[in-house]
């Protein structure tokens, strides 16, 4: 067998995905935060992008002033008072910097006032108390091993082995820390955690003691029947001593938890304007981008290597204020398509929802549907109804009796509002809705789908939410 050199021509197709176009792509798929933050960003580091306001008027070429001509615009437009007043003992502004002059003493950390940690406020309260200098070193152990709501999540062996010291001494801690405020802080159980805060309230009921202590599961399933037979008590008693719990904590940490809330800035704004929806996109703090004619002008006379470096610099600006403005473009398309799909929705509410999915979209602005996926992705529209992320609109068809659709979120809507309206005494049982929905829509909707959906929405069952008192 011989070996021999040839030459083939092959012909091949290769999707190539230059950097402007992932810029682009990605500009697509951002928040409105993030965008702001990428485009002050590209500010920042390129030199032909610039920022003008939009009731300035920018002139063509950059205007260059002698040095009489500098001078005589200083006198015309300088303030002499604020300029006398640097150096003037008397001046309004110096007096008024004398007023400031206590609050810029203070440090940057002294003008803010930070939230407590549950681990801060117990430590706190550990060194003004008589805790000795082990006892404070198996305390700190302890606070470390706190979760958000305020439960040990360490067992006494483990919290041995880390301080060195004997189970005796960690349980001696421990009880000591769960006396501190908040009451019952360091528990490893509910129920010692309610334990805790009873004793300290003086609750020595029995009765109540082997409720928590033994019951507290049945309390949770609203087995008060049994329980009641089993104390001997009538449910009205029953319900005293639950009524009596219901003041306790069962989450002394929450109080203390570091989550803010996050707030939400529309994309979008859905207005009904007569018997038409008007769409205007939130463009409140983008900064209005413009080509540095200076540095544009500059290129002139530039060497090659810096030419070289402008074109570049040049081509990335265009490019990025083309991308904005096909992204804008795009995500009002969207919203156009929307509106016109879920126009029902904007007229009467979720509960008016149609089924609609992203190639329906893709297909009526004539663009492909995974440009819908990444422009829906993080965006929030404000409505007559609320605010909305656009991800919201698009969900699955239940079928009804007549060969029509009805949306998902309808349901859910309507599964919603009938369980808040229902007797809390007879609630609604999954088949019990599943058959209401029947009569009231005519879907065919199965018990397990209505579970399904239940559960989504973070609503317990039937049992769980019968009330008997």
């Amino acid at each position: 067998m011989g070996l021999e050199l040839r030459q083939q021509l092959k012909l091949s197709q290769q999707l190539v995905m230059t950097p402007q176009l992932q810029q682009a792509i990605k500009l697509l798929q951002l928040s409105r935060l993030e965008l702001l933050e990428t485009v002050q960003q590209e500010l920042l580091e390129n030199p032909f992008l610039d920022e003008t306001e939009t009731d300035t008027e920018v002139p063509d070429k950059p205007e260059v002033l002698t040095e009489s001509q500098a001078e005589e615009e200083l006198v015309r437009n300088a303030d002499w008072e604020n300029y006398l007043g640097e150096f003037s003992s008397t001046s309004k502004q110096a007096l008024s910097r004398d007023m400031e002059m206590p609050e810029e003493g203070m440090s940057f950390e002294a003008r803010l006032a930070s939230k407590p940690s549950l681990e801060g406020h117990l430590n706190w309260q550990m060194r003004l108390s008589n805790f000795s200098e082990h006892e404070l070193a198996i305390g700190d152990v302890i606070l470390g091993n706190l979760d958000s709501n305020g439960y040990l999540q360490a067992s006494l062996e483990e919290l041995a082995a880390m301080v060195q010291a004997t189970e005796e001494e960690i349980e001696s801690v421990l009880h000591r820390v769960q006396h501190l405020d908040p009451v019952g802080v360091g528990a490893r159980t509910p129920q010692e955690c309610l334990l805790v805060q009873m004793e300290v309230l003086g609750y020595d009921d029995p009765t109540l003691i082997s409720l928590v202590r033994d019951h507290l599961e049945d309390l949770e399933k609203n087995r008060y029947k049994p329980l009641a037979r089993k104390f001997k008590i009538s449910l009205e008693e029953l319900k005293a001593y639950l009524d009596l719990l219901q003041t306790l904590d069962p989450m002394p940490g929450a109080n203390f938890s570091s989550t803010e809330p996050h707030y939400v800035s529309p994309d979008v704004f859905v207005y009904k304007y007569g018997e038409d929806f008007v769409i205007i996109l939130n463009e409140d703090g983008m900064p209005r981008l413009q080509m540095n004619t200076f540095y544009m002008d500059s290129m002139k006379g530039a060497a090659d290597k810096e030419k070289e470096y402008f074109q570049e610099k040049m081509r990335s600006a265009a490019w990025l204020m083309k991308s904005l403005y096909q992204r804008q473009r795009t995500l009002y398309k969207v919203v156009e398509s929307i509106v016109g799909f879920q126009r029902a929705f904007f007229e009467e509410g979720v509960t008016k929802l149609k089924p609609l999915i992203l190639k329906e979209v893709a297909e009526d602005i004539e663009m492909h549907e995974s440009t819908v996926s990444r422009i829906t992705t993080n965006k929030y529209v404000s409505t007559p109804h609320g605010i909305f992320e656009l991800k919201f609109f698009f969900n699955s068809a239940l079928d009804l009796n007549d060969g029509s659709q009805v949306g998902s979120e309808s349901v859910k809507a309507l599964i919603k509002q009938m369980i808040a309206d229902e007797d809390t005494k007879k609630p609604l049982s999954d088949e019990r809705i599943g058959e209401i929905l029947q009569e009231k829509l005519e879907v065919n909707i199965a018990r397990r789908t209505v579970a399904k959906y239940r559960s989504a929405m973070g609503i317990p069952s039937s049992s769980k939410r019968k009330q008997y008192f």
